[in-house]
C-alpha cells in the first residue's frame, strides 16, 4: 500500500487571468512532469487542452495532474475562473483536501475570487495563497494581503515577501529561514540564488516574521508560554503549529511571486508539502441514505475498508467516456464489481487511468485517497456514489445551481438531427449546469445554462467537437412567477356519466411563501372530511400545475398551499378525482392571488479605466442597474452592481466600446426579483404573441 502520509490532492482556483494555469504550467515543470513550458496567451499550456480554451485564453472545464515534488505526490486539478463554469470549481473542491487560491497582485480579490472562497469555506478545504503577478504594473503585495482580510473575511499569513515590485521584482524573503531567493532574468525557475536579506529589508522581514510566529504559537498553549518568555521554538515546532492551523482553517499561509517569470514558484510548492493536509488529516466525507439524510457513517481514509468513491466529472475524449473519480476508501482494481447506489445498478471496472491534462496513464490498482479516471461507465453521472456492492454506502451528494439563460436551437438539416441528440446527450453527463430540454409546443430544443458564454461555449462544442451546424435564436431570461396575496378559496370536481363517478371537495388557502423556499404543502384536515390516502394526490396536482404560472406560463415559486377542509364521496372518490380537483382549484384561484413577473437579478462586477468611470455607471443605470459599490483600484475603478440579466445582454461588447477595449466585466446570478410593470406587460406580450403563433401553426 502507498503511504497515504506523502499525498496532497490540491486544487487551484482564482478569478479569471490571475494566472492560475500559467502557476500550474511551473508546477508541471519545476516537477519534471513536462520539460517545455506552455503559455496560456500562445494557447500551448497542457491543461488548458479544448480549443476553445486555446482560442479564448481562459480555461473552461477543470483538468487533473498527477506529479511529484520532493517525495510527495501532487494529484492536481486546476480549475475555471469565469464565473459561467464555477460549477466546475464547486466540484473540485468536493473532492480535494487541500488548495492554492491565487490572488493578481495587481488586481486582488476580484468578485470570482469571492465566489470560489465561498465555495471553498463551505467545503472546508484547507488552502494556501499565492499572490501573483507582481510583475506586473499596479501590482502591490501587501495591498492584496488587507484585501483578504477586508473583503474575504480571511486571516492571512504571509510566508514570503516580495523583493522589489513590478519591473523590479527580483525575488522572495523566505520568514521563517529569513533568507531571500533571487533569480536572474533569464526565465529558467532554477536559476536562482539564496542570500541574504537586502540591508533595506532588515526591519520589515522581523516586523512580518514577528506576526507569523505569534499567529502561529496560538496553536500550541506551551509554545506560546515558550515564546512570550523570550525564547523563539524552533523552526519544525514553528512548521508544525502552521500545519495545524492551516488545516483548521485558522489563516492561510500567503507566498508571493510571478509564475510568468518563474519566481517564488518553488516556495509555494514546498507550502503545499509542509501545510496542506494528506488525505487522512481531512475530516472524512459523512455517508447519506438514498433521500440525503446522514446515517451518523463516515467513509474514512483507509485502504482497509470497504470501497467509497465519488465521480465528481464526467468527460467525453478520445479514449470514451471518462468518469473522474475520488476513492474516499477501501481500494479499487481493474474487473471490480462495483454499485452505484443512485441506479441502484452494479457495473464492471473495465480500463482505470490516471490523467495528465488529456493524456492518459493506464493503471490496474488504486486506493483511498487517488483521482483517477474510469473508462467507459455506463449510467453513472456527476455526484453519484461508487461502493462496494456487499457493503452499499452513499456519500453526501452534490447541488448544482438552476440555469438562468435559455436558447432555443435546431439542426441545420435533417442528418444533423439524430448527431445533435446523441452529442446533447453527453454534454448534458459532462456539465451538470447545463440542461437541455424540447418544448412540447413549438419542438424546439431549448438549451439552458449559466451565462452567455456557457451556452456559446457550448454551441461552439456541438459544431467543432460532434460536427453539427445549428440555427441559434435568441437568448431568452428564464423568468419565473410568484403570488403576492393570500386567497382562501374552494374547487369541487364533479364528474357523473353512468357507472362510477369522480367526486373530490378541497377547501385550501394559497399564500406566498418564503423567498427562495420554493412550493410547499401542508393539510390541517382533521376529521377526516378528506381522508390521509388523497391527500399526496392533491399535493401532486397543485405541484405539477406551478410548472405554469397564470400571467405567462413561466415556472411559479415560492408559493404556499394549506389544504383546509373538504369533502369525499364513499363510491366517486378516488386519487385522480382529487388530484384533478387541485388543478382545477389552482387555474380559478392564482389568478386572485395577485400574481406576478420574477426576474433573474445578476451580481456584476465591472472594472473600468478612470477615464471611462462616470460612462460606465451612466450606462448601468440605463440598464436599472442598483449601483452597490465604487472602489478606487491603482489603474481604474470597480462598480460593484445588481442588473437584471435581461438587461446584460451583449453588454462586454458595448463595454469595450465604452472604454476602448480595457473595461473588464463578470457576472454570477444573485436572485430572482419582480419586474417592474413595464418590463412584466412586455413579458406577458410576448409569451401571448409566442402562444398566437403556434395557434396559428397548429
Amino acid at each position: 500500500m502507498t503511504d497515504l502520509t506523502l499525498y496532497r490532492n490540491i486544487g487551484i482556483f482564482a478569478h479569471v487571468d490571475a494566472g492560475k494555469t500559467t502557476t500550474t504550467e511551473r508546477i508541471l515543470k519545476l516537477t519534471g512532469k513536462i520539460h517545455k513550458l506552455g503559455e496560456v496567451h500562445d494557447g500551448a499550456a497542457t491543461t488548458d487542452f479544448m480549443v476553445q480554451e486555446q482560442e479564448r485564453g481562459i480555461t473552461i472545464q477543470s483538468a487533473a495532474t498527477t506529479c511529484f515534488w520532493k517525495g510527495h505526490r501532487f494529484n492536481v486539478i486546476d480549475t475555471p475562473g469565469h464565473v459561467d463554469f464555477t460549477i466546475e470549481v464547486y466540484r473540485s473542491l468536493k473532492v480535494l483536501d487541500g488548495g492554492i487560491g491565487v490572488f493578481c497582485g495587481s488586481g486582488g480579490v476580484e468578485p470570482q475570487s469571492e465566489t470560489n472562497w465561498r465555495y471553498a469555506n463551505d467545503s472546508k478545504v484547507a488552502r494556501i495563497i499565492y499572490i501573483n503577478k507582481l510583475d506586473r504594473i499596479g501590482a502591490d503585495y501587501y495591498r492584496v494581503v488587507k484585501q483578504v482580510e477586508d473583503v474575504l473575511g480571511a486571516r492571512p499569513m504571509p510566508m514570503t515577501l516580495p523583493i522589489g515590485i513590478e519591473d523590479n521584482f527580483i525575488g522572495v524573503v523566505d520568514l521563517l529561514t529569513r533568507k531571500a531567493w533571487v533569480w536572474d532574468n533569464s526565465g529558467d525557475p532554477m536559476n536562482y540564488t539564496i542570500q541574504d536579506v537586502p540591508a533595506d529589508m532588515e526591519g520589515l522581514v522581523e516586523e512580518w516574521r514577528e506576526k507569523l510566529i505569534e499567529m502561529a504559537v496560538e496553536q500550541d498553549d506551551d509554545m506560546m508560554e515558550m515564546y512570550l518568555g523570550g525564547e523563539e521554538p524552533a523552526l519544525e515546532d514553528i512548521k508544525r503549529c502552521i500545519r495545524k492551523g492551516t488545516i483548521n482553517l485558522d489563516f492561510f499561509p500567503t507566498f508571493a511571486g510571478s509564475s510568468f517569470k518563474n519566481k517564488g514558484v518553488q516556495l509555494v510548492l514546498d507550502g503545499v508539502v509542509d501545510y496542506l493536509p494528506n488525505p487522512m488529516e481531512v475530516k472524512p466525507q459523512p455517508e447519506t441514505d438514498l433521500e440525503g439524510n446522514p446515517t451518523g457513517e463516515f467513509a474514512i481514509v483507509d485502504a482497509n475498508r470497504p470501497l467509497r468513491a465519488l465521480a465528481f466529472k464526467i468527460m467525453d475524449d478520445k479514449y470514451g467516456a471518462l468518469t473522474f473519480t475520488r476513492i474516499y476508501s477501501g481500494t479499487m482494481k481493474t474487473g471490480d464489481t462495483i454499485l452505484n447506489t443512485f441506479t441502484g445498478k452494479t457495473e464492471r471496472v473495465g480500463r482505470m487511468v490516471e490523467m495528465h491534462a488529456d493524456d492518459a496513464n493506464a493503471i490496474d490498482f488504486a486506493q483511498a485517497g487517488d483521482i483517477i479516471a474510469l473508462v467507459g461507465l455506463k449510467n453513472v453521472q456527476t455526484g453519484h456514489t461508487l461502493c462496494d456492492p456487499k457493503a452499499p454506502a452513499t456519500l453526501e451528494p452534490m447541488v448544482f445551481p438552476e440555469p438562468v439563460i435559455s436558447l432555443a436551437i435546431s439542426p441545420k438539416n435533417k442528418a444533423g438531427a439524430e448527431k445533435m441528440g446523441v452529442a446533447l446527450n453527453k454534454m448534458v453527463k459532462e456539465d451538470p449546469s447545463f440542461r437541455v430540454e424540447t418544448d412540447q409546443e413549438t419542438g424546439e430544443t431549448i438549451l439552458k445554462g449559466m451565462g452567455e458564454l456557457h451556452l456559446d461555449i457550448k454551441v461552439d462544442i456541438l459544431l467543432r467537437t460532434h460536427g453539427v451546424e445549428v440555427n441559434i435564436g435568441k437568448p431568452q431570461v428564464a423568468y419565473r412567477e410568484s403570488i403576492t396575496n393570500r386567497v382562501e378559496d374552494s374547487y369541487t370536481h364533479k364528474k357523473q356519466s353512468g357507472g362510477s363517478g369522480q367526486y373530490g371537495k378541497i377547501d385550501y388557502t394559497i399564500e406566498p411563501n418564503e423567498v427562495g423556499a420554493g412550493y410547499a404543502f401542508e393539510s390541517v384536515v382533521v376529521g377526516g372530511s378528506v381522508p390521509r390516502e388523497f391527500w399526496p394526490a392533491i399535493d401532486k396536482g397543485f405541484k405539477e400545475s406551478m410548472v405554469k404560472g397564470p400571467l405567462a406560463g413561466y415556472p411559479v415559486v415560492d408559493v404556499k398551499v394549506t389544504l383546509r377542509e373538504g369533502g369525499f364521496h364513499a363510491v366517486d372518490s378516488s386519487a385522480i378525482a382529487f388530484e384533478i380537483a387541485a388543478k382545477g382549484g389552482y387555474r380559478q384561484t392564482m389568478p386572485k392571488a395577485g400574481p406576478q413577473i420574477l426576474e433573474p437579478i445578476m451580481k456584476v462586477d465591472v472594472f473600468a479605466p478612470d477615464s471611462h468611470v462616470g460612462d460606465v455607471i451612466g450606462d448601468l443605470n440605463r440598464r436599472r442597474a442598483m449601483i452597490k459599490s465604487q472602489d478606487t483600484a491603482p489603474i481604474g475603478a470597480r462598480i460593484k452592481a445588481d442588473v437584471p440579466l435581461s438587461e446584460m445582454f451583449g453588454y462586454i461588447g458595448d463595454l469595450r466600446t465604452m472604454t476602448s477595449g480595457r473595461g473588464q466585466f463578470s457576472m454570477e446570478f444573485s436572485h430572482y426579483a419582480a419586474c417592474p410593470k413595464s418590463v412584466s406587460e412586455q413579458v406577458i406580450k410576448e409569451a401571448q404573441e409566442r402562444k398566437k403563433a403556434l395557434d396559428a401553426e397548429k
